[in-house]
């Protein structure tokens, strides 16, 4: 435990999972009666923040919705379950992997519609950064999970720093040549 007790330094991955269910509106929908991509979004964003904070026991921020795959359209009248856990946990961050499932309320049926990876950033009221505890996986599939969670994580660092040398690149270019006669 730490110095606040409460707070352990290491969480399993069941102790961070999260659940959400809506009903889908027609206020949600295009003008097709499919769940509007951007409200999805919202959603999943919420479910993931749950698990981060479940996690980190502190204020949590999105940082990235890493990856989204629209698998098939949710229509008007279906019901959303959403299920989120952390997948890995870093120093001040956590990825959090979210499921998305629709219900067709008349039918019975019910589809994997969407997955998303999510990673939030621990903070405090200041916004300054907080230490998140270490997460244990304890199945297959949670091991699988927090091993993929790295190299999605190396990934977004190599591609930060290419975009921020591209910027770098782009910004002398035209520093250049601006001071042309």
């Amino acid at each position: 435990m730490n110095s606040a007790g409460s707070n352990p330094l290491v969480r399993t991955v069941a102790s961070t999972q999260s659940e959400m269910t809506e009903i889908i509106l027609p206020n949600d929908t295009n003008t097709l009666g499919h769940l509007l991509g951007g409200r999805l979004m919202h959603f999943i964003d919420l479910t993931g923040a749950m698990a981060a904070y479940r996690h980190s026991r502190t204020h949590v921020v999105t940082a990235a919705m890493d990856h989204i795959d629209f698998i098939r359209p949710v229509h008007l009248g279906d019901l959303v379950t959403l299920k989120s856990s952390v997948n890995r946990a870093f120093a001040h961050s956590m990825e959090v992997g979210v499921k998305v499932w629709a219900e067709n309320t008349r039918t019975a049926s019910i589809a994997h519609v969407a997955s998303a990876y999510l990673v939030f950033v621990a903070v405090d009221e200041s916004g300054r950064l907080q230490a998140v505890p270490q997460l244990i996986p304890e199945t297959p599939d949670e091991i699988r999970r927090y091993a993929d969670a790295l190299r999605r994580r190396k990934y977004r660092e190599a591609e930060s720093a290419r975009r921020k040398q591209e910027r770098l690149a782009t910004a002398a270019q035209e520093e250049a040549e601006a001071g042309k006669p």
